[in-house]
């Protein structure tokens, strides 16, 4: 899962060492600062992206603690802030709160309290999230940076989307059930000028055959049989946004015949209305079949498919963007874990291995039921092949053990506290004996290929296989991490 960094703010070494044992003790990696201002810098370095809550002692010279907060929450709003304290006055607490804190506990506190504390704030700051992207949804102003992945193929997908974006061109999404092509379509709209316009959405399969004409193009009152009032169809409820028509080559052959007529002369003949109305809404289309194949077999018209097909976009399965399948992953466990109460680390990485060699049919869909139900499923704070009842022969052809859930080693309280006060650095200096070689025998220098290779073989071994942190310390994401893992042929094993 994508790693929740910590940010552990305090003057006193003692209390910083502590609060970093019971973070990494429950998984969480640590960055640490001893004032206001080393806070505020690494906050504002490249470093600080990595950060996702900060714990903040009050009293420290300098900066003060509530200072610190007002400035951090200038920086990164939604950023998550726990407060420490050793006196919990009320007014001292009331004040925080008003400046933004998530939390606070007077020292010292329980490590209990101190995790609860820490998964409630991250949880809330899921569900925020959540509801920013429904929000977004329902606006019409959902963009490109919802989409998850950063595959090629994806990004292919998302610089034609972002092209078509920037005119009312007809588009044709094609794909397999499941891919996310609603989804591509909801950012077409949400990059485009017509953003926080109607975007209304029409799956043509799922309508019976003797409404289609009444939901689409409307009707006025006594028009047939039930008409007891005028209805507005889809594409005037779409006027001035965007009309989404999702699996069209359901339409029947003499609802295409209308169909056509709105794409040539931006108008709907309403039934029983005595003229037709003018609409302006940009087309986005979506199928699963092969509309070639099916001009062929007379059941699509061939000129309808020439409008609808200005600007094809072609969303890959997921078994072709691989790569994607980890940040996937991270997501539905985040929503999930927020959704079901849970607090899930991750997956284990021979887990994650199996997962992303499954040709997946139903795509993104199937992926995200699979991930629900394992968050529903797990006992320990990783999914295991145990949460995967429907792969256990996968897991098993893998030589991955399907038995109970595994809980995730976790090193001693006493182990952390005696280490030193600062984080390791991402970047060790070169010594003499390193085990990475940069000259080769004959002295000179070996390619920066091989060099990659032996170091992400080295941070394997170093961090036991623990995927997050490995590519943490790298300096790069999960996704990039298992696509040089394929580059090099570097086969991970299943840590002891």
């Amino acid at each position: 899962m994508a790693t929740k960094t910590i940010l552990i703010v305090d003057d006193d070494p003692t209390q910083r060492r502590l609060m970093r044992a019971v973070c990494e003790k429950a998984g969480y990696p640590v960055l640490q600062a001893d004032s206001g201002e080393n806070a505020l810098a690494l906050l504002q370095s490249p470093q600080g992206a990595e950060v996702s809550l900060i714990m903040l002692d009050l009293r420290m010279p300098g900066l003060g603690g509530m200072e610190t907060l007002k400035r951090a929450k200038s920086y990164r709003e939604d950023l998550p802030v726990i407060v420490l304290t050793a006196q919990g006055g009320i007014d001292t607490v009331v004040q925080a709160m008003q400046n933004g804190a998530s939390d606070f506990f007077v020292k010292p506190a329980s490590p209990e309290r101190v995790i609860v504390s820490i998964n409630n704030a991250l949880n809330l700051t899921v569900l925020k999230d959540e509801v920013s992207r429904l929000k977004r949804k329902q606006e019409g102003s959902m963009g490109f940076k919802d989409l998850i992945g950063d595959s090629p193929a994806l990004r292919h997908v998302i610089r034609l989307g972002e092209r078509a974006a920037a005119s009312n061109i007809p588009i044709l999404i094609t794909g397999e059930s499941g891919v996310g092509k609603e989804m591509i379509a909801r950012a077409i709209q949400g990059s485009s000028e017509r953003a926080r316009r109607p975007f209304i959405t029409v799956n043509c399969g799922a309508i019976p055959e003797n409404l289609v004409e009444s939901i689409l193009f409307g009707h006025e009152k006594g028009s047939f049989t039930g008409a007891v009032g005028k209805h507005i169809g889809k594409f005037q409820e779409a006027d001035g946004g965007t009309i989404f028509l999702d699996e069209v080559g359901e339409l029947p052959l003499d609802m295409q015949v209308k169909l056509l007529r709105v794409l040539q002369e931006g108008e709907v003949d309403p039934i029983g209305a005595k003229r037709p109305v003018k609409v302006d809404v940009r087309f986005i289309s979506a199928t699963n079949r092969d509309l070639t194949e099916a001009v062929k077999q007379g059941t699509f018209r061939e000129d309808l498919l020439y409008r609808l097909n200005v600007f094809p976009i072609v969303a890959p399965p997921l078994r072709d963007r691989p790569e994607d399948i980890p940040a996937l992953i991270d997501h539905f466990i985040e929503r999930y874990n927020a959704q079901e109460r849970r607090d899930i680390l991750g997956a284990q990485h021979e887990v994650l291995d199996v997962l992303m060699r499954q040709p997946w049919p139903g795509n993104v869909r199937q992926l995200e039921n699979t991930i629900f139900r394992a968050v529903v499923l797990a006992e320990g704070p990783y999914l295991t092949a145990a949460d995967f009842p429907l792969l256990a022969s996968e897991f098993e052809a893998a030589g991955v053990d399907v038995g109970p859930p595994i809980l995730a080693p976790a090193r001693s309280e006493d182990d952390d506290v005696a280490e030193s006060d600062a984080p390791p650095p991402i970047e060790a200096a070169p010594t003499s004996d390193s085990p990475i070689r940069v000259f080769d025998r004959e002295g000179n220098l070996r390619s920066l290929e091989e060099i990659e290779r032996d170091l992400i073989r080295l941070a394997i071994d170093t961090y036991d296989g623990r995927m997050s942190e490995v590519a943490r310390r790298l300096g790069m994401g999960r996704s990039t991490l298992y696509r040089k893992l394929r580059d090099h042929n570097i086969e991970v094993k299943r840590a002891s």
